[in-house]
């Protein structure tokens, strides 16, 4: 198990189906007698359907079926709720208003269904489109965040009064008036966080099928987790039983939390399919997926931060104003508020903090959780402002952290909205990168740079993670009597690497070969339950699951042995796959006893055959704080404000470490989706109309090999004390600590020109302005 088990650098195991080409992706997957749909959107950011005239679609070669909402509501498909309720100041209820699967009455994006065709192929389906007649009465959109939360703005939902979804608070703020009164110094800072969109490798694809004599539904599409999908088509869009429903995710190609939630496309497909008596397939092109999936971030923040005279916090004060969207999503509305408060203060010793988050409509695509879910904009916001209170201080920017940080001797520590944070020496994490960034040497390239006509900076982020998700995940671990390992997952892998990991928590566990373990995962055909993979909770969660059920293997094998050897269960011992008789040279391996399990004859009274065993495992906490330092260093071409970063360091900790390969991976993803959100993502709207500016990479930029450097990864892992496996999650880190890195060492390089802060993201265009804008002061005086 030396080679196989965990703390071992093995290879993916998946990664030969892909590198190949035998990866079977729900693209991939054609149903004989296969139809096709094709979603008509508005074209239009708000406006009332006067009238929708399908007559001449319906004529149409090859078109099957032209459906609105209407044709929904004869066979009772409910519109889509959100999952969550968010408690408003002052005890005020959410607004909570549901999403049409089709537009009812009132588009509110551009973007948004309003109709949909199938036909026998794609293109009759999209040429029947075309000929739909859809009379707009066209309204005022309101896209721009600031101007959605100002009085007199267009109302989405005008019998709401206001765009406002939720007020929420973390406290009164009492505290933090005294602390501000009496500290020496007190920053301030407006930021925008900006919008994004997840753009996975695999645009969403949908298959409905519908057995008419098992009356069950069945859907194949990448998904984050099987079980949530299938609880909200049965007891939401559906309301039938859960076994009516199937859902099934083959390989995915990424999801960054926009894969975890019910869509409309999906609700269609299989009313189609029903209504038609013929398996339904949508799939959307990469220009529909900016319209079809959820965005990211898209925040706009006041922040305040009080010191003493010695640099010590005393109080932190952030006020946001987040966009939800058009419509809420699963979790839209909890994200920037609940979810992103959790690590309020972050690694910080902050003796007062409040949060107040205006959650507001806007004409826009729904916005939801993006890989960290309001972790990031925590993260961003507290180090942005601790960097200008070292500026305001005299202080360096790693030397405020010192003074800051929670101390190992105050763990744990409960934060200031109630979380306790149970592990991590945050100090000495961000000395091991400072180190190997080679901070202390850093003057000397910036003068090297300085000579060759460029302007160099270097910046420090640092965050932690609530990671965890829901508390609940189960693993079922089965050997057959051939003694081959099945392992059964409910969490899912869209390019984690869970095959591998998990396999090796297995093979560990069991003293089973890596290769004799079969990983089983995304059919709620055999997935009685999970839910999925999102908020870094796999291993921590999954991986628990999975050895623990391994744990019950063994205990049961054990009497099983026993009672073949003709001894006592307790004098069994196992390893390394086999069990023996303690003080004997009599023995059974683990195979051995798998097929023993399948003869009732031979089994000790009371025992099932088979060794088949399922473990829903329950977090004692409600989190687990992964953390890490990164240290970016950039160079800008002060000609065209082109941002270059030309050396990244990461120190993560993670608790243990299954796969150093597969967590190394998960930081340089990371990174790379911080880096772009940093540098080259955004979400452009057109102020006036609402449309959508950027719906393409013609038109939004992605990050692409030239654009990442070489990434210094190490660790710093402190075990978790909350599960006995002690690991704590990856998967979001990098996309935590990159953007703050970034913008300080952008900020660092520019502090000469009186530049102290830009908001993302970092184009040449927005640097070269603003160095244009201080040469035209300079000028000026």
């Amino acid at each position: 198990m030396e080679r196989f088990g965990i703390g071992q650098p093995v290879r993916r195991r998946e990664d030969r189906r892909f590198i190949t080409g035998a990866g079977r992706f729900t693209d991939d997957i054609d149903m004989p007698g296969q139809a096709y749909g094709y979603v008509l959107r508005s074209p239009h950011a708000h406006a009332r359907l006067r009238s929708i005239d399908t007559g001449a679609a319906r004529t149409m070669p090859g078109v099957l079926g032209v459906f609105t909402i209407g044709d929904l509501d004869v066979d009772g498909v409910a519109e889509i709720p959100t999952q969550v309720d968010v408690p408003g100041r002052g005890g005020a209820k959410m607004f909570a208003p549901t999403r049409p699967v089709l537009a009812r009455d009132i588009v509110r994006y551009a973007g948004e269904p309003v109709a949909y065709v199938v036909a026998e192929t794609l293109h009759q389906a999209h040429d029947a489109a075309e000929a739909i007649h859809v009379d707009y009465e066209a309204l005022p959109a309101v896209v721009d965040l600031a101007a959605a939360d100002k009085p007199g703005a267009p109302l989405l939902y005008p019998e709401r009064g206001s765009n406002l979804c939720v007020h929420w608070e973390s406290h009164d703020g009492a505290d933090v008036e005294a602390a501000f009164a009496g500290a020496h110094t007190v920053v301030a800072l407006d930021f925008v966080n900006n919008r994004i969109v997840g753009n996975p490798m695999e645009p969403r694809v949908a298959i409905g099928e519908w057995d008419a004599e098992a009356e069950r539904y069945t859907l194949h599409s990448p998904t984050q987790g099987v079980i949530r999908i299938q609880n909200g088509l049965a007891n939401i869009a559906f309301k039938v039983p859960k076994p009516q429903v199937r859902v099934v995710s083959p390989d995915v190609g990424g999801g960054f939390g926009l894969r975890g939630k019910l869509f409309p496309e999906s609700v269609l497909v299989l009313w189609a399919a029903k209504r038609l008596g013929r398996p339904v397939k949508w799939r959307a092109d990469r220009h529909e997926t900016f319209f079809a999936d959820v965005h990211g971030r898209d925040h706009v923040t006041h922040g305040e931060m009080g010191f003493d005279a010695k640099g010590h916090i005393l109080g932190v004060r952030i006020r946001t104003i987040a966009n939800v969207g058009a419509y809420l999503s699963d979790n839209g509305p909890r994200v920037p508020t609940v979810a992103g408060a959790r690590v309020a203060g972050t690694v910080y010793d902050v003796p007062a903090l409040q949060l107040s988050v205006r959650v507001t409509f806007t004409n826009t695509v729904p916005v939801c959780a993006y890989r960290g879910a309001g972790r990031p904009e925590i993260a961003y916001q507290m180090e942005r402002l601790l960097d200008q209170g070292a500026h305001e201080l005299g202080l360096g920017r790693d030397e405020i952290r010192r003074r800051n940080f929670i101390r190992p001797e105050q763990l744990p520590y409960k934060n200031r909205v109630g979380m306790v944070i149970d592990s991590g020496h945050f100090q000495q994490t961000m000395e091991l990168a400072l180190e190997k960034a080679d901070w202390a040497g850093f003057e000397a390239r910036r003068a090297e740079a300085r000579g060759r006509g460029r302007l160099r900076g270097i910046g420090l982020g640092y965050y932690i993670e609530a990671s965890g998700g829901q508390p609940t995940e189960q693993a079922q671990v089965r050997l057959t009597p051939e003694g081959r390992v099945q392992l059964i997952m409910g969490t899912f892998s869209h390019g984690q690497g869970h095959e591998t990991a998990f396999s090796q928590i297995v093979a560990q566990k069991l003293g089973v070969p890596f290769e004799d373990i079969d990983f089983l995962q995304g059919d709620t055909a055999f997935v009685a339950n999970g839910n999925g993979t999102g908020g870094s909770r796999s291993s921590q969660m999954g991986g628990v699951a999975s050895a623990r059920a391994c744990d019950q293997i063994v205990e049961k094998a054990k009497r099983l042995a026993a009672h073949a050897l003709e001894a006592a269960a307790a004098d069994i011992a196992f390893r390394n796959g086999v069990f023996e008789v303690a003080g004997t040279d009599l023995r059974m391996t683990l195979r051995e006893v798998a097929a023993l399990a399948q003869d009732p004859a031979r089994l000790p009274e009371g025992d099932m055959p088979g060794l088949d065993e399922t473990c829903l495992y329950k977090r004692p906490t409600e989190c687990n704080f992964p953390n890490g330092a990164h240290v970016a260093e950039i160079e800008i071409e002060a000609d065209t404000g082109r941002v270059e970063i030309v050396k990244y360091t990461a120190i993560d900790d993670c608790g243990v470490i299954i796969n150093p390969l597969l967590v190394a991976g998960q930081v340089h993803g990371g990174v790379c989706q911080g880096l772009g959100q940093a540098v080259l993502e955004h979400t452009a709207y057109d102020l006036q109309s609402g449309q959508f500016l950027a719906a393409s990479f013609m038109d939004y930029a992605m990050p692409r090999a030239e654009d990442m450097p070489f990434v210094e990864v190490g660790f710093n892992p402190v075990r978790n004390p909350s599960n006995e496996l002690g690991v704590k999650g990856i998967g979001e880190g990098g996309a935590c600590g990159a953007p703050p890195a970034i913008v300080s060492a952008v900020a660092d390089a520019l502090r000469d020109r009186g530049i102290r802060h830009l908001d993302m993201p970092l184009t040449p265009e927005s640097v070269w302005r603003a160095l244009r804008a201080t040469e035209s002061r300079a000028g000026a005086d």
